[in-house]
């Protein structure tokens, strides 16, 4: 009976045109308000999934890393224990070092990644070469395989250049510092492939064999920095970080891609929580609108009202008659912007509407990815503001005086 009572306020007309159409224009608002939630936020997912998508293709599913120090030892009895695992699709030794290299007159610092041969079953690096090939080469010659900034950097050409890489890094059993040549190990690699992946890669690193790291820091042959492991698909990370601390105990640090880019991911997430804070705030003002409509609803149904009152309807009745009809109000209007926000990001899946302005870019237009779970978000969202906006007219609407008089 309440939910008949509202819907026939909400449509019938009413002897005054205007609360009609202050009924529509809430209906309006609160679409618009819902149909920009559900972009906006569909927008940061693209961004998200595209930024993770691209760390995916360098940072592995799970992480082996010292405790403290900067290398772990792991021997082959370890290894075997870790390949066992269920849920290790597979697992690189990897070394990281800090360098100085010399490609003609001018000395860069970059990051030296050595890897074995299963880095390309760990990474996805293999698929982002953009010029030559993914080639670390091997005894015969190292390659190295360049980020695109840092290639431009150097001035190398690595389709063309047949001048090697000189790479300097500090020699560990180094007890002096004063003369260069006893302070510093030396080796060249030759240039093979380009990859791009974003700046943060591209400016920073360079891929080649780990031997070749081994050599230049006077490594033994258990000797890391890390051991990158790759999951099956379908396995959480945070169930393989289990089973590996299981297997190794707690001397190493094991850490998920969550973890390991734990700061960037939280970044991500507040930035997403702020704009829909932020733009929760259009629906608010929306209600507003919802507010005067109801309030003018319930001047218009005063006869109404005392005619309910004088048939025994109690205060709450007439309370939750108007409280229904501002979450009809509310619900309409959530319903066609959710309606809105869909075409919208179907049409830029499809045919990128909005471009994204630059050359830069990885992508022409702005990414986006619809989740169920934001629309259960709007919707909860646009409810509990339209609850609160009808609060007080219906408050007051069950507040009216009986004044029903004979004619």
């Amino acid at each position: 009976m309440i939910w008949q009572f509202a819907s026939r306020y909400f449509w019938a007309k009413k002897s005054t045109n205007a609360i009609n159409i202050i009924a529509w224009v809430s209906v309006g608002a609160i679409a618009v308000g819902a149909g920009a939630l559900i972009v906006i936020l569909s927008v940061f997912n693209g961004f998200e999934g595209l930024v993770k998508s691209l760390y995916s293709s360098f940072y592995p599913s799970v992480k082996v890393a010292p405790v403290s120090g900067k290398t772990i030892r792991l021997n082959a009895v370890q290894l075997r224990h870790i390949a066992e695992v269920p849920g290790v699709a597979a697992y690189t030794a990897v070394i990281e070092e800090k360098a100085v290299l010399r490609y003609g007159d001018e000395p860069t610092i970059a990051v030296l990644k050595g890897v074995d041969s299963n880095y390309t079953r760990v990474a996805e690096l293999k698929g982002k070469i953009v010029r030559g090939d993914f080639n670390t080469g091997d005894e015969d010659g190292y390659g190295a395989v360049l980020g695109l900034e840092l290639e431009g950097a150097l001035g190398v050409d690595v389709k063309h250049s047949l001048t090697p890489i000189t790479v300097y890094v500090p020699r560990r059993s180094a007890t002096s510092f004063t003369i260069p040549e006893e302070a510093l190990n030396s080796g060249v690699v030759y240039p093979r492939g380009t990859f791009a992946i974003q700046q943060e890669f591209n400016s920073k690193y360079v891929i080649t064999h780990i031997n070749f790291l081994r050599k230049l820091l006077e490594m033994g042959p258990d000797e890391m920095s890390a051991l990158e492991v790759a999951a099956v698909p379908g396995l959480s990370e945070d169930q393989l970080k289990k089973r590996i601390v299981a297997v190794l105990g707690p001397d190493y640090k094991v850490q998920t891609r969550f973890e390991q880019n734990q700061s960037l991911y939280a970044i991500m997430e507040t930035e997403k929580w702020v704009v829909y804070v932020i733009l929760s705030f259009i629906l608010v003002i929306a209600a507003f609108n919802m507010v005067g409509s109801l309030y003018m609803l319930v001047i218009e149904k005063q006869k109404d009202i005392t005619i309910l009152k004088a048939m025994g309807a109690r205060n709450s009745l007439i309370m939750r008659i108007f409280l229904a009809e501002g979450l009809i109000i509310a619900g309409i209007g959530g319903g066609l912007g959710c309606a809105l926000g869909v075409a919208f990001c179907l049409l830029q899946q499809r045919f990128g509407l909005i471009k994204l302005d630059g050359q830069s870019f990885l992508v022409d237009a702005y990414p986006v990815i619809m989740y169920w779970g934001d629309f259960v978000l709007v919707l909860i969202t646009i409810l509990v503001i339209g609850t609160a906006a009808s609060w007080i007219p219906a408050r007051r609407a069950s507040r009216e005086l009986m004044a029903l008089k004979a004619t």
